[in-house]
């Protein structure tokens, strides 16, 4: 069977197999697979009727989300599982992420083992966007304080904008350091520095919708995201200096102001951090969206 490298030539194939389904979670977006490939070596193949996508690096091999096809098919599965044993040397690390809710009762009748994974927060785009009632009152509150104490402008995010956005990233990325010793967060913000250069450098050819403020003509903050299905926008990066009070909760309420064509707001992950979490709640989702992994053993 040969395994395909992935290219931004492949998104109309990979669009066309993603939307045979609705999807809920994030990772069902050509725009959320393809940043990943500066850390991984991205492979796909068809089979059995199904997209499958693999992610490799030097200790492991897994699919990052389920083979896609309208309805899932066992054989792609079995089929998908031998490739990654044939490439993993320890086959309990074979695995399958990013299965939503309504098929893991399919892979644990087909014998697989299960677990949840994390979930992501869906928000009422209205609520982010009109900010009312009493449980919003302190979000209100930092947006009128940054409208009122700042001299900025809020425009539309243009390629010339990246090397900027990558210089506000590392500003942040370090603050979040010297602040979080935990070294796998550490890691993550190095990761998602990679993601974030691979989006802007390949934006062109990708389908995201982004903003930036800038604050007395400097750069203060970015906010990038794009279309998961009709119903739903995912915003993917939200940077903003931690020194400009308000303009964090300004830029996100006017990013899903704009984003009116859309019911719900996805806001991703926690990625199992307690900080991160009481932010993504202090947004009031409307529903927590699980994510599960399957395996051919048990974990």
């Amino acid at each position: 069977m040969k395994l395909n490298k992935l290219s931004i030539k492949d998104k109309d194939l990979f669009n066309k197999f993603l939307g045979l389904g609705r999807h809920e979670l994030s990772a069902y977006a050509f725009e959320n697979i393809y940043i990943w490939k500066t850390l991984f070596d991205i492979y796909w193949a068809v089979i059995d009727d199904s997209l499958c996508v693999f992610f490799k690096d030097k200790t492991s091999c897994f699919m990052y989300l389920p083979p896609l096809r309208e309805k899932v098919r066992a054989g792609a599965i079995e089929k998908s599982f031998a490739v990654m044993n044939g490439l993993n040397k320890n086959k309990e690390i074979s695995r399958i992420e990013k299965i939503g809710r309504e098929d893991v009762s399919f892979y644990q009748d087909l014998g697989y083992k299960c677990k949840e994974k994390g979930c992501e927060y869906l928000c009422r785009r209205a609520d982010l966007a009109e900010l009312k009632g009493d449980k919003f009152k302190s979000k209100r509150a930092d947006v009128n304080y940054f409208i009122k104490h700042y001299k900025f402008e809020y425009l539309p995010f243009s390629a010339k904008d990246s090397k900027e956005c990558l210089k506000l990233y590392d500003e942040w990325a370090k603050n979040r350091r010297a602040k979080h010793a935990d070294y796998i967060y550490r890691g993550m913000l190095d990761d998602n520095y990679l993601c974030l250069k691979t989006l802007l450098d390949d934006h062109s050819g990708l389908d995201f919708k982004g903003r930036i403020v800038r604050v007395d003509g400097a750069l203060k903050g970015f906010t990038l995201g794009f279309k998961l299905n009709k119903e739903t926008f995912c915003v993917l990066y939200e940077i903003t200096d931690l020194d400009t009070k308000g303009i964090s909760q300004f830029i996100f309420q006017k990013f899903c102001e704009e984003s009116a064509g859309y019911k719900y707001i996805n806001i991703m992950d926690d990625s199992g951090l307690e900080n991160l979490k009481k932010v993504k709640l202090s947004y009031h989702p409307a529903k927590l969206i699980p994510s599960y992994i399957a395996y051919t053993y048990a974990v």
